[in-house]
């Protein structure tokens, strides 16, 4: 998706650009040493890196998402899939039926029996699966994390969505102008250990803490652990609770349908702004309806695109995951490896009614 920020909003954005990013420290790996606990950098590898090797055949990549019946997480592992099939590979998804913070780790134990080439992982909690993770890379497994990052040290590279600070920065952002820069807000997230969560709420408070926003405050945090019910009833929750509220954050696609449909069917209709991260087709109906104005995403079948070629590249010795070094992502064309193994899909696109049927996934 190519859309971006409409102008007000990039130069709002080049403004937070200009403020110190805010770092992200990661606890370290659980039964681990000292130095197996420097999470600075991604997983070092003594292998160097040759550009020109093709891409193996026969690759086997599989992604374990956070749990298997996401339907985000569907789109991007089915896109992932198709994509290994382009270099003739073999693809497929597993993964636990729950988010919890250890639920990954029996997937995880038996990808590594059986031989992977390579595993893409949206992790559930950063450190949890450190240890089964560090084991297949030492069997030279590579590991990829997308959506949601491990601590760096645990995997080899991390394809990410947008740039994390523009993706919680402009959350609040685009809020702020819904409400005038006025009034009560929460946040209504995903699980309180997934990665992505935790660092968009950081940007989202560093955010907050400027002088343009004295006049908003961010009465609560909630988690609806990426279920629907539970999303549903937080949502619930916080409307009682703080009668006063103007406006919600949900910065995950099942949170921010969940949260819509409870404020469209009940009396906060029009009167609570909702904004955050979905999918069109989830949202489609709530922006029509006008319960919801504005909502972002970047394209998810892009990232898991993106995520199989990464991982064959790895898995192909044409990159090792050093800063720097450069790989072809099929019909995405060329991309460039970032500091501590970061590679970003784009900037995400805002979804209003003008444009959303434009989108289908």
């Amino acid at each position: 998706m190519n859309q971006r920020f409409p102008a007000r909003r990039r130069r709002a954005a080049a403004t937070a650009a200009a403020v110190c990013a805010l770092a992200v420290a990661l606890a370290g790996c659980g039964g681990t040493t000292k130095n197996d606990n420097d999470n600075g950098g991604a997983a070092k590898s003594d292998a160097k890196a040759d550009p020109g090797a093709p891409l193996k055949k026969g690759l086997k990549l599989a992604f374990l998402p956070k749990q298997i019946n996401n339907p985000y997480e569907k789109i991007v592992d089915e896109a992932g899939i198709t994509a290994v099939g382009e270099f003739g590979g073999k693809g497929k998804e597993v993964g636990p039926s729950d988010a919890s913070a250890s639920s990954q780790v029996s997937y995880i134990n038996t990808l590594v029996q059986q031989r992977q080439d390579a595993i893409l992982i949206a992790a559930n909690d950063p450190n949890a699966v450190c240890g089964p993770l560090k084991q297949a890379m030492k069997k030279d497994i590579k590991v990829v994390a997308y959506d949601s990052d491990t601590a760096p040290a645990c995997r080899q590279l991390f394809i990410n969505q947008a740039s994390s600070e523009e993706i919680g920065r402009s959350q609040v952002q685009h809020l702020a102008e819904q409400l005038d820069y006025k009034g009560q807000i929460a946040i209504l997230s995903a699980t309180q250990n997934a990665t992505n969560q935790n660092t968009w709420i950081r940007f989202m408070k560093d955010e907050l803490s400027k002088p343009a926003y004295k006049n908003m405050k961010l009465v609560k945090t909630v988690y609806g652990d990426d279920d629907d019910q539970k999303s549903f009833q937080e949502t619930q929750g916080l409307l009682k609770a703080y009668p006063k509220l103007k406006g919600i954050i949900a910065p995950t696609t099942v949170g921010i349908a969940a949260a819509a449909r409870y404020i469209s069917g009940s009396s906060y209709g029009g009167k609570v702004v909702l904004n955050g991260l979905g999918t069109p087709n989830q949202m489609r109906k709530y922006v029509k309806d006008g319960t919801v104005e504005q909502f972002a995403l970047w394209d998810p079948k892009k990232l898991g695109y993106l995520g199989s070629y990464a991982a064959a590249a790895l898995a192909s010795g044409q990159i090792t995951g050093a800063e720097g070094e450069k790989f072809k992502a099929g019909k995405l064309g060329e991309y460039t490896v970032g500091k501590n193994g970061e590679v970003i899909l784009g900037p995400p696109t805002v979804f209003e009614k003008s444009n959303i049927d434009k989108y289908h996934f």
